[in-house]
């Protein structure tokens, strides 16, 4: 019998591929087994909270952007200052003049420090708080957006509840998220591509075709009647909890309302002008439309030509004239992610969607001077000396704004150089566990099982940043 009801079920998984309905069916038989009869039942009755996180992949200079120090050596200080902002007491870089002007509105954690040294370690520990300082090519542990998805996760919701626009997946050959021991069920729907170019379109949402919306929900139609006999059969509970994902995946693809969170073409031309039409610019007002929508967990990850040759953060004077980078990118940086903060408070979103802008590390305070490999955009020729910054792990500086907290915060310090962190020191567990109590999330008790069946905590040793949690 388990072959036969396996076997089923792999028939019917292709039958959804071929209908489009594949995005939430790509369950194994033991994937469905184990999340019905042993993770916890999903959270319900919490008020609708939801997160933005904008990843900056490669990890950002913490001192040309949100902390400056203009009075460190020379052999440390780049060539940009300081400026005020309309927070009494807290300077950007002066490549953020926008961040400067919204600065009321955000608060700034200059404190965050593990020991994460390489692209992938660093982001396992900040995103699933893995302990682990070795790189790994895949995740351990799941990352918090998994975590979140599993236990927020419902099968009426007109919306995918976890939605990545270029999500944080991969860096090089590296994965550097992902759902783990819980399963490719909660990993984001994925949407890719470009939306500044006219003709982007997300697949497999709101089919207007009636014809073919009609079609679809025939082919499901059938395919519920032939699962009633397995179901009569069934003692498990795995065709129930499959028919929750079958229907959420036909509502995402019929649905007019889906069909229009993903629309920017239904906003204002002079708002999208106001992110940038670029391709930043407007992956974050799709997140801001999609978190007004009811999408609870977004991810949108701020790399490709936009950062340069390398198309990252990764300012070593390798890839990068790590200035030059930062002056090339920082005009799309600053327009969008200010006009996201200011649109979130305007809409009346300021209490309910928390804002997190980071990448997995800090950058080396002291410049190195390194022959470029190749020359490009933010890059002199091949073999040209030019400055870069390397990976540090020691201290970054992250932006929150939104999610019901005090606004125009600074919280925690590094020293003169910004080398090492001298006050308020927190790491990733704090990070997660910040992240969970917005989303209503009591991760001082909640586990989920591993591969073994083990309970494993979903923060092992932190405690919500306090300045950062809804008075």
């Amino acid at each position: 019998m388990p072959n036969s009801v396996n076997s089923q079920c792999n028939g019917s998984r292709r039958e959804l591929l071929r209908t489009g309905l594949g995005a939430f069916a790509s369950l194994s038989l033991p994937t469905l087994m184990r999340l019905r009869a042993e993770a916890p039942a999903a959270i319900t009755g919490t008020e609708s909270t939801a997160i933005i996180v904008v990843w900056l992949r490669g990890g950002a200079s913490h001192l040309e952007t949100y902390d400056p120090k203009p009075d460190a050596p020379s052999e440390y200080r780049g060539p940009f200052g300081p400026i005020a902002t309309k927070t009494s007491g807290l300077r950007l870089g002066e490549l953020l003049p926008k961040h400067a002007s919204v600065a009321h509105r955000f608060s700034i954690l200059r404190s965050m420090a593990h020991t994460g040294g390489g692209h992938p370690a660093g982001s396992l520990q900040l995103l699933a708080g893995d302990p682990d300082a070795a790189d790994k090519l895949k995740p351990v542990y799941p990352d918090f957006m998994s975590v979140a998805h599993r236990l927020r996760f419902g099968p009426e919701r007109p919306l995918p509840n976890y939605v990545g626009v270029n999500p944080i997946t991969r860096y090089d050959n590296f994965t550097i998220a992902g759902p783990g021991y819980l399963g490719e069920t909660y990993a984001p729907f994925a949407v890719m591509g470009d939306p500044n170019s006219p003709g982007f379109r997300v697949p497999n949402i709101g089919i207007s075709d009636t014809g073919s919306s009609a079609r679809v929900s025939e082919r499901h139609g059938l395919l519920k009647n032939f699962d009633t006999l397995r179901r009569d059969i069934d003692r498990t509970g795995v065709m129930e909890t499959l028919d929750g994902f079958q229907k959420q995946s036909l509502q995402l693809l019929t649905s007019t309302r889906a069909a229009k969170a993903f629309d920017l073409n239904l906003e204002n031309p002079r708002l999208r002008d106001r992110y940038g039409r670029n391709t930043w610019g407007q992956q974050l007002l799709m997140a801001r439309r999609l978190v007004e929508a009811g999408v609870e967990i977004v991810t949108t990850t701020l790399d490709g030509p936009l950062c340069g040759r390398v198309a990252n953060w990764d300012d070593h004077a390798v890839n990068h004239h790590v200035f030059d980078a930062l002056k090339y990118r920082a005009p799309f940086f600053d327009q969008a992610v200010s006009a996201l903060i200011d649109d979130i408070y305007e809409r009346g979103l300021s209490k309910r969607v928390l804002v997190v802008v980071t990448g997995e590390f800090g950058r080396t305070p002291r410049i190195s001077n390194v022959a470029s490999s190749g020359g490009g955009v933010a890059s002199a020729a091949a073999g040209v000396v030019q400055p870069g910054r390397d990976h540090w792990p020691n201290a970054n500086s992250m932006l929150w704004a939104g999610g019901g907290i005090t606004p125009g915060q600074v919280i925690g310090a590094t020293d003169r150089r910004g080398e090492e962190v001298v006050s308020r020191r927190v790491g990733p567990q704090d990070f997660l566990a910040t992240i969970y109590s917005h989303l209503g999330i009591d991760y001082e008790k909640a586990a989920l099982p591993d591969f073994t069946g083990r309970p494993v905590p979903i923060v092992r040793d932190g405690k919500a940043i306090t300045e950062l949690v809804s008075a």
